[in-house]
């Protein structure tokens, strides 16, 4: 499911959206870089909401309305004739990706509480997967249909109808989850309950801040990676794609076995291992321009990163109780969007400074650094039995 759900989302965007805006007559400045974001607007929104009803309601219902708007949401592109219609539509498709991976991320957490690290990390791994494949097969239809718009979006359907298609038998299995005083009283008050339950669970918010400065640097490195290696290395389009996509690859193979390791040694290890090896290339980037070192600091960020990420969502689930997992997990969304959308942000901010990319990429390892002495000033430790029972 989430390898189709997640091909869909990212092929109606990328490459497809900047052209399709252009042909509706987007005006230029604010209203084109708001078609960009609308989609991620509601991921800030709705994440925390849509883990708290699914500890309520259950994961079933929840995820079965994600792939609804999986489902639906590309065929309303072949309604659109304006504009102003393109970012209606952005801002409801992107509704289903932010109700959908917190709470599949909470119902790997309570299905196999065991084995939290390794499961949620491939189910990872498999989204990135199709995240990766949506560009490439997008960018082929749109040359084989001569840019024909509405046949990209027939395909971003088909692949949202079997995500849909590929949820039901999974969908019809009952919930799992044990009732508790949370799932009690009206919806509204069992949502405060538990957000209030995870913001007074110790460690939570600081896991949290992990996870943010990850995606702050994440989204950073993404943009301004390939803009250092044009500008100042020198490097042709084909070379740049050859250095971020064997970032990509890393951290979609190492991720699994990176949270099996976690799954055996603990959460805090990975954690803090993963923020200095991730930390370390980006403050010597600035300083190298030839091809092989920069794909070999390329890669060992992408390790960083993934032995990080691997560990933070199944420590952010045994943290709390299993009857707010899914407001955990919605709440840890929500943090890493925010990260992910300031960073691009800010950095753009420091690059036209003085300071240039040497105080960019120092900055990015400033955040990392900050965010792994805070955690290990918090004492975290190891999730208690009851917790993973």
């Amino acid at each position: 499911m989430g390898l189709f759900a997640i091909l869909s989302s990212t092929m109606s965007k990328n490459p497809v959206l900047p052209r399709f805006a252009e042909s509706l007559q987007t005006p230029e400045g604010f209203w084109t870089g708001f078609v960009a974001i609308a989609s991620t607007i509601p991921g800030i929104l709705i994440s925390l909401p849509a883990g708290s009803l699914s500890d309520i309601l259950g994961r079933r219902k929840v995820l079965l309305i994600s792939s609804l708007i999986f489902a639906s949401a590309p065929f309303f592109y072949l309604l659109i004739n304006s504009w102003w219609q393109l970012i209606l539509v952005r801002f409801y498709h992107g509704f289903a990706t932010g109700m959908f991976v917190p709470v599949a991320e909470a119902l790997i957490a309570e299905t196999f509480p065991m084995k939290r690290g390794e499961r949620i990390s491939l189910f990872s791994s498999v989204t990135i997967v199709g995240r990766t494949i949506a560009p490439l097969l997008g960018g082929f239809i749109l040359l084989i249909t001569n840019y024909n718009f509405h046949r990209l979006y027939l395909a971003v359907g088909i692949a949202g109808v079997t995500a849909f298609i590929t949820a039901l038998p999974f969908l019809r299995k009952k919930k799992i989850t044990a009732k508790s005083e949370y799932s009690r009283g009206t919806t509204l008050k069992g949502i405060i309950y538990g957000w209030k339950n995870v913001a007074g669970t110790h460690g939570v918010l600081t896991v949290g801040l992990v996870e943010a400065s990850q995606y702050y640097t994440y989204g950073s490195v993404e943009f301004f990676f390939v803009k250092y290696m044009g500008d100042i290395a020198g490097l042709d389009p084909f070379l740049q794609g050859v250095i971020m996509a064997s970032q990509l690859a890393v951290v979609t193979l190492f991720k699994p076995y990176f949270g099996r390791l976690s799954d055996r040694v603990g959460r805090r290890i990975p954690i803090i291992t993963g923020s200095i090896i991730s930390g370390i290339p980006l403050v010597v980037i600035p300083f190298y321009t030839p091809f092989p070192i920069l794909l070999f600091l390329s890669m060992m960020y992408g390790l960083g990163f993934s032995l990080v990420t691997s560990s933070t969502p199944a420590l952010v689930s045994e943290l709390v109780p299993m009857e707010v997992v899914g407001s955990a997990m919605g709440l840890l969304s929500t943090i890493m969007d925010v990260g992910q959308t300031l960073g691009p942000i800010i950095c753009s901010l420091i690059l036209v400074t003085s300071l240039g990319y040497v105080g960019l990429f120092s900055s990015l390892t400033f955040v990392l650094m900050l965010s792994c002495t805070m955690f290990v000033l918090s004492g975290i430790a190891k999730a208690s039995l009851n917790n993973h029972t």
